[in-house]
């Protein structure tokens, strides 16, 4: 049975989540489905997974991502045996960054095919990073759910017809709430900035219409609009909605540039947790 990650889900960098039971528990108190560990530099956070899991009693805990360039798949394969108590353990994995970490040029594709090859994860309990064509195939060939970063709800109908009806669709959004457009659009610059340096995000944006211009200067008022749901909670709620009317299983929330991240989850498992599911 495929793993169950809800219609919402928080993401967060895994320093953010350390020491943070409490609050994954009010998560999952909130009707948050999964929590999402993100950017793995290496197998420690398989630490944390498990103190977020004995925490709490239903939410699901996900790595996004055990990077397969600096995590050795022998040491996933001993995390997830570690773990194989619970059914609320994903394993998300992805090529990452190779340009950061150092790694001599091999196609990140291939890459990723050997890993699995070499991962003894049931795919039920698998998750794979995936932006471009081939890995978007690769992920509903080989995993259970297909994780796209920083993308659109233009993207994620892209993506579903990408992958067919077999495999779950859970793409990333982020969020700012912050009703004044200078305000909040200073924030989503802040937050892209990383990225913007990043060719694996750059070619995909380019990919699906964005051009040049749009990834210059900090990124465009259209670019960062696009990628970063900004405004009143109701306003961040409809983008969500967007998504899942473009085909999306689950959305994986990343609250960014706030003081109280916690506060503005409940803002959001208010408006979007319980409504109805239509279609």
């Amino acid at each position: 049975m495929t793993v169950e990650l809800g219609r919402y889900g928080v993401w967060g960098l895994v320093s953010r989540w350390a020491g943070r039971e409490e609050a994954a528990a009010e998560l999952e108190e909130l009707g948050y489905g999964t929590v999402w560990l993100g950017a793995s530099p290496d197998g420690s956070v398989l630490t944390t997974v498990s103190a977020l899991l004995d925490a709490t009693d239903e939410i699901t805990v996900a790595t996004g991502i055990l990077n397969v360039w600096t995590t050795p798949a022998a040491e996933v394969n001993d995390g997830y045996r570690a773990l194989a108590w619970t059914d609320r353990f994903l394993v998300g994995i992805g090529a990452g960054h190779r340009e950061l970490v150092g790694e001599v040029y091999h196609s990140p594709y291939q890459k990723l095919v050997h890993y699995l090859d070499e991962l003894d994860v049931p795919r039920d309990r698998l998750a794979l990073a995936a932006l471009g064509p081939r890995v978007l195939r690769l992920a509903a060939a080989r995993t259970s759910v297909a994780h796209p970063y920083l993308v659109t709800p233009e993207y994620t109908a892209h993506a579903r017809e990408t992958v067919g009806a077999g495999v779950l669709l859970a793409p990333e959004q982020h969020v700012v709430l912050e009703e004044d457009p200078s305000r909040a659009r200073e924030l989503g610059r802040e937050a892209l900035s990383f990225y913007l340096g990043l060719p694996n995000y750059t070619r995909n944006w380019l990919r699906h219409g964005f051009t040049e211009d749009d990834l210059a200067g900090g990124g465009s008022d259209r670019l960062v609009d696009a990628l970063v749901a900004w405004g009143s909670v109701e306003t961040v709620a409809r983008r969500l909605r967007e998504h899942h009317e473009a085909g999306a299983d689950h959305v994986a929330i990343q609250v960014v540039g706030a003081t109280d991240e916690l506060r503005g989850l409940r803002d959001l498992a208010a408006a979007v947790i319980d409504e109805p599911v239509l279609g």
